[in-house]
């Protein structure tokens, strides 16, 4: 039996309605704070660089079709 798993292994967590208690408690709260504000960035980012992708792509297809065909 290995080491970590003797008796009373896990009877610590308890789980909640939505699953485990992932962010319970005051740095669960700072967990959750800090993946919000990346997900807000990486949105923002997006935004931001989407119509520079969008003009790379149109400028590229229009290059193809504008390629003289010898």
């Amino acid at each position: 039996m290995p080491r970590l798993m003797n008796r009373g292994y896990g009877r610590g967590c308890r789980r909640s309605f939505w699953g485990f208690r992932r962010f319970g408690g005051f740095f669960g709260i700072i967990d959750l704070l800090v993946i919000i504000a990346i997900l807000y960035v990486l949105i923002k980012l997006f935004l931001v660089a989407s119509p520079y992708v969008i003009t790379l792509v149109v400028l590229l297809l229009l290059r193809e079709f504008l390629r003289s065909r010898v």
